[in-house]
């Protein structure tokens, strides 16, 4: 089918409202899941034929986060999807008030290939649980996971409201000449441009989870052997074919050479002493790939690995040392199982040397001094910081994740998911009374007027804190009259008393005004 009738097909089952009701969302929600429970076993084969990853290394780094993220909103879909109050002025202290999140409409999700689940379905998860169709577009590159894609999923969704389309690259420019309420593209800072150009033809919205060169500081006094260690698994882990993982160090020069010996025991004990033949160190995606890779490494000194063999796409985990700001391998993004080790003086060089360069999508810092983390953080800017760990702040469904700048823009897992793909759109209820207090704003204007307008206006109101005074308020009045009928020692069906009386109608009076605030 055309693509142009796909999106039509999507836009006109859209139409219809039947992605509104949140029983509906919710159901293609547990259909996804259950798609991932039924074929994990044909997603783990498709991802071995791509990326050579394991069984076990597919469903930690691709399924099971999804699973969470799906399952996260099955459970808050009805507290997101909600209405959502704000403060109010005193102008509109009686009205209601409020966001109110609602669909787009038709959204693109453009996948990647190097976590080629994780980040095409991670996105539909929003989409879906904001209530919008989805076309949703694997990339062509992990060619097996694109087609068990297509062959499987509509067999669990909607096929109407999120069909897959595959191909390469006329089909992703055909695609994006449609018009889209939003667009979700993952991938590198060259074709988000393009895709940022073609959305902005239809004044269409984008997210773009771009990649860069995210750097990783060492200071020389922090624990190296652990800082080492988790390096190795940030960098290594898929081939350095992801994202977030460290693409260079940055450390003093006394610390080099053990930074070396500490990384290189790691590779051993992680992918033995022959990585190639490893099960859980995979494979570079492409011969394309493998060749702009091993090229990166001219004129730098191998420290560690180096090995490879283009016929199976292999580059043993390889870090390198003398590297210059002008070597060759720290022009682009690695993408790859190089580890470029640059030495700077201190903590000062390394803020400069980042600072000069485009914002990453993530800066790594390690050290126990926690100063100097929240100077880096101070100092710097970035997608995302994090200390003393890596990719770790990947599986926090309540942290945005997404870039800044070059590294991208927009951000989704969990609610930001939900609110990247949802309209926030600004409800304000009045009713059609109490007309004196809006006469303020009506012609003639008088500086009489415009002072009662300062003073509405520019007034915000907690209602929240003034429910939780009324009710204090009232609590205190009912003690008041407790003791009050006490000291008068009368029946109090018979002789309230004028005190009496007084408290009942104060107690009858904060109540009404309780019900006002609940209402609005």
């Amino acid at each position: 089918m055309e693509h142009s009738l796909v999106v039509q097909r999507a836009r006109k089952s859209f139409q219809t409202g039947r992605t509104k009701p949140l029983e509906f969302r919710i159901h293609q929600l547990k259909s996804l899941l259950r798609f991932i429970s039924d074929r994990r076993r044909d997603i783990a084969e498709a991802v071995k034929k791509d990326l050579g990853k394991s069984e076990h290394g597919t469903e930690l780094f691709e399924t099971l986060g999804l699973e969470g993220d799906i399952k996260l909103a099955v459970e808050k879909l009805a507290e997101w999807a909600a209405p959502r109050p704000v403060e109010k002025n005193l102008l509109t202290i009686s009205d209601e008030v409020y966001v109110q999140p609602e669909p787009l409409g038709v959204v693109l999700i453009i996948g990647a290939w190097n976590y080629p689940w994780a980040v095409t379905l991670q996105p539909l998860v929003g989409a879906i649980a904001a209530g919008n169709a989805a076309i949703i577009k694997p990339s062509e590159v992990s060619s097996h996971s694109a087609k068990v894609m297509e062959e499987l999923l509509p067999q669990y969704l909607d096929k109407d409201l999120y069909p897959v389309v595959t191909g390469g690259v006329p089909e992703t420019q055909e695609l994006l000449r449609q018009r889209f309420d939003h667009i979700f593209y993952t991938g590198n800072s060259t074709v988000g441009k393009l895709v940022m150009e073609a959305a902005a033809r239809h004044l269409t919205p984008v997210t773009l989870e771009l990649g860069g060169k995210s750097p990783c500081y060492i200071d020389k006094d922090c624990d190296i052997t652990i800082a080492c260690r988790r390096i190795t698994w940030g960098k290594f882990v898929n081939c350095g074919q992801t994202c977030i993982a460290p693409d260079y160090i940055l450390c003093e020069p006394s610390i080099q050479s053990r930074v070396v010996e500490e990384i290189n025991k790691n590779v051993k004990e992680f992918y033995t002493d022959n990585p190639k033949t490893f099960e859980d160190y995979g494979r570079i995606i492409n011969q394309r790939h493998f060749k702009r890779v091993m090229a990166l490494m001219e004129g730098s000194t191998v420290a560690v690995g180096g090995d490879s063999d283009e016929s199976q796409c292999y580059i043993a985990p390889t870090v390198l040392k003398d590297v210059t700001r002008e070597s060759r391998v720290m022009k682009e993004e690695i993408f790859g199982p190089l580890l470029p080790i640059i030495t700077v003086s201190g903590v000062d060089e390394a803020i400069q040397f980042i600072n000069e360069r485009e914002k990453p999508l993530v800066v790594y810092v390690f050290s126990h001094d926690n100063k100097l983390i929240k100077r880096v953080i101070a100092e710097t800017s970035s997608g995302a910081l994090l200390a003393n760990d890596c990719l770790v702040h990947f599986t926090v469904s309540a942290l945005p994740f997404g870039g800044v700048g070059n590294s991208g823009m927009g951000c989704y897992h969990g609610r930001h998911s939900f609110n990247q793909l949802s309209h926030l759109r600004s409800c304000l209820i009045k009713q059609l009374k109490m007309e004196g207090v809006n006469s303020m704003r009506y012609p003639p204007h008088t500086a009489k007027k415009l002072g009662w307008a300062r003073f509405f206006l520019l007034k915000q109101v907690d209602v929240s804190r003034l429910r939780r005074m009324a009710l204090l308020t009232m609590f205190a009045g009912l003690a008041a009259f407790v003791v009050q009928v006490k000291e008068l020692n009368i029946p109090f069906q018979s002789k309230l008393g004028l005190k009496g009386f007084v408290l009942i109608s104060v107690m009858l009076c904060i109540l009404q005004v309780c019900s006002i605030l609940e209402s609005s």
